[in-house]
């Protein structure tokens, strides 16, 4: 079991899968490939799904928030960051807080991502289990 991270637009459509070399069952590496994919996109990302291969509800971890903090940093502009384990699935964005970063669980998901994020999931669970 593995993490696995896939780029997408604003619509749900994956634009960039990154896995599963060198991944392990805690972390994604860093990877110069997956920000260049990111800039690249910047005009029409969405966000940044990744797997966590468990069962569970999904949370972000302190990495987790560290890096969605710094990459919406680095764009200039907020994303949607979907967690899926192998059983459940959540969306987080960010929500202000003075003084601290903190990401939250909306209560649906974005109504513009359904017809996409079915198949998207199955994939994502397919790569963290291979």
């Amino acid at each position: 079991m593995i993490e696995v991270a896939m780029v997408f637009d604003k619509e749900g459509k994956a634009l960039f899968w990154l896995g599963p070399r060198d991944h392990t069952s805690s972390s994604i590496p860093d990877s110069q490939v997956m920000w260049q994919r990111i800039w690249e996109y910047r005009d029409i990302i969405g966000g940044v799904a990744h797997t966590h291969p468990w069962d569970g509800h999904p949370w972000p971890s302190d990495t987790d928030v560290t890096t969605f903090s710094a990459v919406e940093r680095g764009l200039g502009k907020r994303l949607i960051w979907p967690i899926i384990t192998m059983d459940d699935a959540s969306f987080f964005k960010w929500f202000h807080r003075p003084n601290s970063e903190l990401y939250y669980q909306p209560v649906k998901w974005p109504y513009r991502f359904t017809t996409h994020w079915l198949e998207n999931i199955i994939e994502m669970r397919r790569l963290s289990s291979s």
